[in-house]
């Protein structure tokens, strides 16, 4: 049961579509409706402006976060799950129609809390996936390639230093954001994925 309770709350926050509740009530915009028709931070950045991408990213990664927290007082030893559920639920959002994010933003702050609360001095689970998305961002210049880069450096490196069991959650998180990512993997195959500073659109 605690478990069970422990999923519903990560999910019901992880819809919260923070992308979408901002354009709506600020700009009067439904951000799916622009740029990649996605609801998370870069395509909010890129509709609404960067300040308010940033925004978004951050909210998003926050939700993650507070869910284990939650979870951490009421049901002990089921933060990863709840915060894995916060992923789905920002994919799949009720709230939004079922129609959400990446899970990339939300896939950071999952690590932040599986470093507080489940590999506890392991704060690289944390760290890695951060340094591995900046320093491939720095080299390519793609959001996208440098979020599935990051999120499989996590994955890589709890499953084989730290904790099995958490590294296979992070194995099923890293491949299903690389699902999420199916149409910049084409684009990136093709050569026309756009990069920092194009003008070329991407999702």
């Amino acid at each position: 049961m605690k478990i069970l309770i422990s999923l519903i709350i990560g999910y019901l926050i992880g819809s919260i579509p923070w992308g979408v509740v901002i354009g709506k009530i600020f700009y009067h915009k439904d951000i799916r409706e622009y740029g990649s028709g996605n609801s998370g931070g870069t395509n909010a950045g890129r509709v609404l402006g960067r300040p308010i991408g940033i925004i978004v990213i951050l909210l998003d990664a926050l939700k993650a976060l507070i869910v284990m927290i939650i979870v951490n007082k009421i049901s002990p030893g089921y933060e990863q799950y709840a915060g894995l559920a916060v992923c789905i639920g920002h994919c799949f959002p009720i709230f939004a129609g079922f129609k959400g994010g990446k899970a990339v933003a939300s896939s950071y702050g999952y690590f932040l809390g599986l470093a507080i609360y489940v590999t506890l001095e392991y704060i690289w689970t944390f760290l890695v996936p951060v340094v591995a998305f900046f320093a491939t961002l720095l080299l390519s210049k793609m959001v996208s390639l440098s979020s599935m880069v990051g999120v499989s450096s996590a994955a890589i490196g709890v499953s084989l230093f730290v904790d099995l069991k958490v590294g296979i959650l992070l194995v099923c998180l890293a491949c299903f954001v690389i699902y999420r990512h199916s149409a910049n993997i084409e684009r990136i195959r093709n050569g026309t994925e756009s990069k920092i500073g194009s003008k070329k659109k991407s999702s």
